[in-house]
């Protein structure tokens, strides 16, 4: 079986241990899967040279990962905003299969079984650090209910549009914070978002900081941290109040440039994004853990337009069509950076086509236990390591809840779009044609022909998410 294989290369690689009886066991490596928000696939430094990258906003950190590490060119996301695509990652289930399929408060329910319960049967101590998402307080879907041993941050999607919230929750608690915040109406709705008028504790901070202790008080292993940040994400009730709803402490080195107030603020979000991460890296090099532990970078979906911020300023979807809430490429195309010295090389770049679902069967097989068969992911740990055979999809599939609802199914270099409310067909050659501009749904009836039932075979109804006009 492969993960027979697996743990006997990764005993290998990453050294073993003795357990209480003298077997020798192998060395199971430490996991930190660590998520941007709305951050889009040409937003970073590192991804220039391979035609979307990020001249201006600066990205060191970030840079440096892919550097010591492989950087992913096809990698896409769950979905398109962030409840169902961080529903896709947990579970490793597309959004045709998945409880969660879009931003409505349904919450994962027991049966659900998450990467963090997989992980913790597996010997993990695990933890959650920043935006969750997927089940309110009270309810069956919290992150101590689906498997994490400690959780500091956000519960509700909504709450985590204030940076500077007035309190965050740990475990089952609330926990207050400095900041006095002020609840604005939005749409005629008083409550649903907030505004912070008095600005002392900035979340990402306080994230890195919980980050940086767990993996501290972790450090014998082995141990998963899902660190999901909310920068680059705007505050759209802050924006409001203010000229914007880009928060940031300052606009760091982007004070002094001739952009738009907004612009300065999205890109200071970034690059303070980029620093928190290296902090994190700069904590696994000080307790030598580098060696054995596998850190993955990504986005829940493609950049946004909101708060104020034009995507279109920095080219963030990397010169793709579409932004957030699109099923084209620039909504659900980003980047993703992977790093485990010693076990993947450095500097490669990956054109493996790959998608949230994948990353529970992954780490299933980096911890040595079966994956579900249930689960749509397919490991790429092959990829990672740069052995054995990978298994590829035969095709990848996305639903969308909102705007008219959509579809879009990809298979090989097709892919085909939905469009629900103009019952409308698209097809694309992502091959001869990434940023989507022609479509072929008239030249090409064959392909239509043999994509379009699997629009329909790639989904179970949904009674939360009913897919009609």
């Amino acid at each position: 079986m492969n993960y027979l294989k697996t743990i006997l290369f990764l005993c290998l690689t990453v050294g073993c241990f003795y357990n209480a009886s003298g077997q020798r066991q192998p060395r199971k490596p430490n996991i930190i899967f660590i998520l941007a928000d709305d951050l889009g696939y040409g937003d970073l430094g590192c991804y220039r040279n391979a035609g979307a990258g990020q001249s201006v906003i600066q990205t060191p950190n970030l840079d440096r990962m892919a550097r010591e590490g492989m950087r992913f060119t096809q990698h896409y996301a769950g979905s398109t905003v962030c409840a169902p695509s961080r529903c896709a990652l947990m579970t490793g289930l597309h959004t045709g299969h998945t409880r969660i399929r879009g931003n409505a408060r349904v919450p994962l329910q027991p049966n659900d079984k998450t990467v963090a319960e997989y992980l913790k049967e597996a010997g993990y101590t695990t933890a959650l650090i920043g935006k969750w998402g997927l089940g309110e307080e009270g309810s069956t879907g919290t992150p101590l209910q689906q498997g994490f041993d400690y959780f500091y941050g956000y519960l509700n999607q909504t709450h985590a549009h204030n940076h500077y919230p007035d309190f965050l929750w740990r475990n089952e608690a609330k926990v207050q914070l400095p900041n006095e915040v002020i609840y604005v109406e939005n749409g005629g709705v008083k409550g649903i978002g907030s505004a912070a008028t008095k600005r002392v504790a900035w979340t990402q901070d306080l994230f890195t900081n919980e980050a940086l202790q767990f993996i501290e008080q972790s450090k014998q292993g082995p141990f998963y941290l899902y660190l999901s940040y909310v920068s680059p994400h705007a505050n759209n009730e802050h924006k409001l109040v203010a000229p914007h709803g880009i928060e940031v402490p300052d606009y760091g080195p982007y004070a002094n440039q001739n952009f738009p107030e907004v612009e300065k603020a999205f890109a200071a979000s970034i690059t303070y994004l980029d620093a928190h991460v290296g902090k994190v890296l700069d904590k696994l090099r000080e307790l030598k853990l580098d060696d054995n532990t596998l850190v993955i970078f990504t986005s829940d979906n493609g950049p946004h337009a909101e708060g104020g911020n034009d995507p279109a300023y920095f080219t963030s979807n990397g010169g793709l069509r579409g932004i957030k809430r699109d099923l084209y490429e620039g909504g659900i195309r980003v980047p993703m950076l992977a790093r485990w010295p010693g076990a993947i090389k450095a500097g490669t770049l990956s054109n493996h086509v790959s998608a949230f679902w994948d990353f529970l069967p992954t780490v299933c097989e980096v911890a040595g236990v079966p994956a579900p068969s249930t689960a749509d992911g397919l490991s790429y740990l092959p990829t990672l390591l740069g052995r054995g055979k990978q298994p590829t999809h035969p095709y990848l599939y996305w639903e969308f809840h909102e705007q008219g609802r959509k579809q879009a199914v990809r298979q090989g270099n097709y892919k085909l779009v939905y469009l629900l409310k103009d019952n409308k067909l698209e097809l694309y050659d992502l091959n001869r044609d990434p940023t989507e501009q022609h479509n072929l749904a008239d030249r090409s009836p064959a392909v239509v022909a043999r994509l379009k039932p699997i629009l329909e075979q790639a989904r179970v109804p949904s009674t939360d998410f009913p897919f009609t006009q």
